[in-house]
């Protein structure tokens, strides 16, 4: 969870809402970071959380990411909670809860909907006061402008 609040931090000084993510293989080495960038690219998809599993995913040379975890910083919204489980991701981690667009467990439960093929395992709220902290810093700030 350091190095994806790393990545958040990054988004944080590039004036992205700051989240981080990074995807572990199945021994743990970082095979794909990433941070929000949607205002750069001007991408909607721009979410840390893709952007890392598309790192990854480049980086092994497949789209399945079996043996993989997720690390993110923010519970995951509903597109990025549905490419992990089309990722074959085999573990999902993520600090800060997300009451207003949380999709592994709080507004929705994309992750663990039992009509999917596919269901990670989830392991919830690592570091949450760390992360919730860099969002309200920068809310915070974006607020005073």
């Amino acid at each position: 969870m350091r190095r994806a609040l790393d990545e958040a931090r990054v988004a944080f000084e590039a004036g992205e809402i700051p989240v981080g993510a990074v995807v572990l293989d199945a021994s743990g080495e970082i095979i794909g970071t990433g941070h929000n960038d949607r205002e750069r690219t001007a991408d909607p998809t721009g979410h840390a959380e893709i952007v890392a599993m598309r790192r990854a995913a480049s980086a092994l040379g497949t789209w399945r990411l079996s043996g993989c975890t997720l690390v993110v910083t923010l519970e995951p919204c509903t597109m990025c909670a549905g490419a992990a489980v089309q990722a074959r991701l085999d573990r999902l981690v993520y600090g800060a809860v997300d009451l207003k667009a949380g999709a592994v467990g709080s507004l929705w439960d994309v992750v663990r909907d039992r009509r999917l093929n596919h269901r990670p395992e989830v392991v919830a709220e690592v570091m949450a006061p760390e992360c919730a902290a860099l969002l309200s810093e920068f809310f915070t700030h974006r607020r005073v402008r």
